[in-house]
């Protein structure tokens, strides 16, 4: 019985939550920062999901990058990279130095605000790690391991880890 019990605690969190269907959910890569070469993988990697209307919103490959050439969905190489880069469509997002989910927008070429995610408006709340963070989406510092889940018009559990592949 005590098995039954936590599978039903758990079964929330085992389904998975679908993509949001149009293009809204699917934004395209940007890069609005200056471009230098070097190394794609960067001194410090943090995942980043969103969410709009209980639906996935997709954080694309080559956020940050020019002239990225792909393999099988994912960059292998780029002319040029900003500080701030994804190099596949799972929302890890390398970067170096310090650095804000306002400066990787910013990279993006998207709107993040209190009141804005990609191309939706509405109350947006941030995660790290699992725990709330409040103020202003802009300024959360990103570190090295995070978990980052910002949403918008919608509550899902967010995630306390992400486990980063080698």
């Amino acid at each position: 019985m005590r098995h039954a019990a936590l599978v039903l605690l758990l079964a929330p969190a085992l389904v998975p939550t679908p993509i949001g269907v149009g293009p809204r959910y699917r934004p395209q890569p940007g890069l609005h920062a200056p471009c230098v070469a070097g190394p794609l993988r960067g001194a410090h990697r943090a995942h980043v999901e969103l969410f709009a209307n209980r639906r996935v919103v997709i954080v694309p490959a080559a956020i940050g990058l020019r002239g990225a050439r792909f393999q099988l969905g994912r960059v292998e190489s780029a002319s040029c990279r900003a500080r701030l880069r994804t190099t596949d469509p799972t929302g890890v997002v390398d970067f170096d130095g310090r650095a804000t989910l306002g400066d990787l927008f910013a990279v993006w070429g998207e709107p993040l605000g209190p009141r804005a995610l990609v191309s939706f408006r509405g109350p947006v709340s941030v995660f790290r790690n699992g725990v709330r963070v409040r103020g202003d989406p802009r300024s959360v510092v990103l570190h090295g391991g995070d978990e980052l889940v910002l949403e918008l018009g919608g509550f899902i559990p967010p995630h306390r880890s992400y486990r980063f592949p080698p």
